[in-house]
């Protein structure tokens, strides 16, 4: 760093980068963001006009091995996330990767080491945020015996992303080949499953088994250029899980589940119950006596927020550590993505950790 300022440096300039990343490292004193190179030079310069960026570089190479930065912001589709982590803790630059971490889990593993051999950088994949408002109350509810022992976790989620209208949740048959769907660049990724495991860690930790079902149900899509592409990656998932604390988890995600909407998460224990519904979160609980659910309110002083690019920069100047979230975590929840393909293709049960 020179006379204290942070140089930020951005490979990738999609829409998370836009809304989150680029917006909120502005937000943080003595921080500059002097460059960024996307998939192509106009768009990379109509991204810096937009940002103020000063500089603008043909390539990520470039970008990464400058003397002019002293931390890289990943914002590309997961199958560069590896090579552009790796290429920057060599050149001795502190990490935020978008998430998902990578493609698959030795590809995550790769990531991890690189940056347990550079302890002093500060290596970060951009958290799932969906219930950030609620994590603090649910793990003090937890802590405090509100649910005793954890017996069972149920988990539904009706995926709408990257639709024009996300109060249609039945099968899209005529939408375009999206990059979600390409294995090529998104990995064993599926819609929301490494958002919602990474998010499921935080309250009951991770799973040690993993049995699974995934179906593709549109098999070919046009692509932007017209041409009929075919899907591999699934669009509706059912997960068993036996998780390491012993409770068992019934999960599922669907992008073809008519009239369902929003997510709904149960954490079933032997004292009580804890039911959250969203989007927006509304938590609902009840205990032994109880009679039905009733909502708990989340105290303001309690509700966590997108503080992505503050923590970042925080833990490179020594202020504060990363807990959303740290590269290990990264593995555990690509291990999981990869544990339900394995699953799904062998028709076995997979043990975790791989």
């Amino acid at each position: 760093m020179a006379n204290g300022i942070v140089r930020v440096g951005l490979v990738g300039a999609g829409g998370n980068t836009r809304l989150r990343h680029a917006p909120g490292l502005r937000e943080q004193s003595g921080v500059e963001i002097v460059s960024v190179a996307n998939r192509s030079r106009e768009s990379g310069e109509r991204f810096a006009g937009e940002f103020e960026i000063p500089k603008v570089y043909d390539n990520w190479v470039d970008l990464i091995n400058a003397d002019d930065t002293d931390a890289i912001c990943i914002g590309t589709w997961p199958y560069m996330h590896r090579t552009l982590t790796l290429a920057a803790l060599e050149a001795g630059k502190h990490v935020l990767c978008e998430a998902r971490m990578a493609m698959n889990a030795k590809e995550a593993h790769d990531m991890l080491d690189a940056s347990r051999l550079k302890p002093h950088l500060i290596a970060q994949i951009v958290p799932a945020p969906g219930t950030l408002d609620v994590d603090s109350t649910i793990q003090g509810l937890i802590a405090d015996g509100y649910l005793g022992e954890i017996l069972a976790v149920k988990l539904r989620v009706s995926n709408t992303e990257g639709r024009a209208n996300r109060n249609d949740t039945f099968v899209d048959t005529e939408a375009p080949f999206h990059w979600r769907q390409n294995q090529l660049l998104s990995g064993y990724n599926a819609m929301s499953m490494g958002i919602w495991y990474e998010q499921l860690m935080r309250y009951v930790g991770p799973a040690s088994k993993v049995s699974a079902m995934t179906k593709v149900c549109v098999r070919q899509r046009l692509d932007e250029n017209g041409v009929m592409r075919a899907v591999s990656v699934p669009d509706h998932i059912n997960v068993i899980c036996q998780m390491a604390c012993g409770a068992q988890a019934d999960l599922s995600w669907s992008s073809v589940s008519g009239l369902q909407k929003g997510n709904e998460l149960w954490l079933l224990g032997t004292e009580g119950t804890l039911n959250l519904r969203g989007a927006p979160n509304v938590l609902y609980g009840g205990r032994k006596g109880d009679t039905e659910l009733s909502e708990i309110p989340i105290p303001a002083e309690k509700k966590g927020a997108w503080r992505v690019e503050e923590e970042f920069i925080n833990a490179i100047r020594g202020e504060e550590q990363i807990t959303r979230t740290p590269f290990d975590v990264g593995v555990q929840y690509m291990e999981f993505t990869e544990a339900v393909a394995r699953s799904s293709q062998t028709g076995q049960a997979i043990s975790l950790p791989l």
